[in-house]
């Protein structure tokens, strides 16, 4: 099975704590203004890889503290995440996923929330241009939050992650 990514980071320290492999998917249809990575836009940019291949990269790297799904937006090839998911959380690596799409719009669609089973922490919310921080760390404006994924399924309701 083959995935659509704009590229990886293979040991990124802006991307969550620790040392992130990141992957960058290919589509959004969120088009904020001031995204820093238009590029990942268009749903034909970017380039196929085997889902096997970076599977087996993120498992091989030893210096990693968890995986960062970014984008373009994830959830765009939702079903692709689900499958590299579900094999990396059977590994036990800790999973950060951000989307611009809010928590409670993907709990509303099937599919969406099926990959939520395997994130530990979701980053939500589109990137506000006249919200944007420095300040309040992996995030790129203050609407986004950083939700424990794991602890708001099991609570039903909304767990931010302060850090």
């Amino acid at each position: 099975m083959k995935i659509r990514i704009a590229g990886i980071n293979r040991e990124s320290l802006v991307d969550g704590p620790g040392i992130r492999y990141v992957i960058f998917s290919q589509g959004c249809f969120h088009n904020c203004r001031g995204c820093h990575n238009k590029e990942t836009h268009p749903l034909d940019g970017g380039y196929e890889v085997e889902l096997d291949y970076i599977y087996n990269d993120i498992i091989q790297n030893k210096y990693i503290d968890g995986v960062t799904f970014s984008g373009g937006d994830p959830f765009v090839q939702v079903e692709k995440f689900i499958h590299l998911a579900k094999r990396l959380k059977e590994k036990n690596i800790h999973i950060i996923c951000y989307t611009g799409y809010l928590y409670d719009d993907i709990l509303k669609d099937s599919k969406k929330r099926e990959l939520l089973n395997y994130i530990d922490i979701l980053i939500d919310g589109p990137f506000v241009l006249e919200q944007r921080t420095l300040k309040k760390p992996f995030v790129g404006s203050l609407n986004q939050r950083i939700i424990d994924v794991k602890k708001s399924l099991k609570e039903n309701k909304i767990i931010e992650v302060k850090w």
